[in-house]
């Protein structure tokens, strides 16, 4: 396909970057390379009306949202761009941004200053709170983007990137930071994770820390940051973290 009519369905999500491949997820290299086509083939030109003073290529400029399209984009600086996905019942808070590639499902919040980068998935009655960053991956493109799948909270200041995969209904409280560079220590279980684990069905997710072992930083005292599981959903933080529904 032309990255034209990959871009077109993506944005009405007959396509998407990464699909479910089993127990896991998979990226689709054919989409990215379309993607990356597409920002070879575009032609930066300043752009007008309310976007006036601004630059960009031609070919992926912000999508525009009727009431029928079912999204609520309220004013004040939010963009979503060509290419991405965004589903009926979907809210935007200014300012936030979905980018190329993205796919946002239905009843999802963004908030402000929170980011959906490049072919990240959002999943069903997500909430992304104020100030979440959700990487974008196009290249490598064989490399899975970020997945958050559905019924589940992101807190405020919370950074998931490097292709993490958040299962179903866990809850990441404010100011984690997920990588592929950091285990997850599950204190209910009492393992760890290893570095770039999915994180688990319904897991609450805090920051914390752990002891940097060598001889130096022992007599500092210093400490190194960690996600770790405290607990697992149940009826108590169920009710915690219901989105009002007067909101939509």
């Amino acid at each position: 396909m032309e990255w034209k009519e990959v871009l077109d369905r993506l944005e009405n999500g007959s396509l998407r970057a990464a699909e479910p491949d089993g127990d896991s997820w998979k990226a689709n290299t054919e989409v990215k390379k379309a993607i990356l086509a597409a920002f070879k083939a575009g032609k930066n030109i300043s752009l007008q009306g309310i976007y006036k003073g601004f630059v960009d290529k031609h070919n992926l400029l912000p999508r525009e949202f009727t009431p029928e399209d079912g999204v609520r984009l309220v004013p004040g600086g939010s963009s979503v761009r060509r290419g991405a996905y965004v589903a009926k019942g979907v809210i935007l808070m200014p300012p936030a941004y979905v980018n190329t590639g993205a796919y946002v499902d239905e009843g999802s919040m963004i908030d402000s200053h929170a980011l959906v980068g490049s072919c990240a998935q959002i999943g069903k009655n997500v909430h992304l709170s104020a100030g979440v960053q959700i990487g974008g991956v196009l290249e490598p493109v064989g490399l899975s983007p970020v997945v958050i799948e559905d019924d589940c909270f992101i807190g405020a200041g919370a950074v998931i990137v490097e292709g993490i995969l958040v299962r179903r209904g866990a809850v990441i409280a404010p100011g984690v930071t997920l990588s592929k560079s950091v285990p997850v220590y599950d204190c209910v279980n009492q393992t760890t994770l290893g570095k770039g684990a999915p994180i688990p069905e319904g897991a609450v997710v805090i920051p914390g820390t752990r002891p940097i072992q060598n001889d130096w930083a022992k007599k500092k005292g210093l400490m190194a940051a960690c996600p770790i599981i405290i607990k697992y959903r149940d009826e108590g933080s169920n009710a915690s973290l219901e989105l009002e529904e007067a909101l939509r």
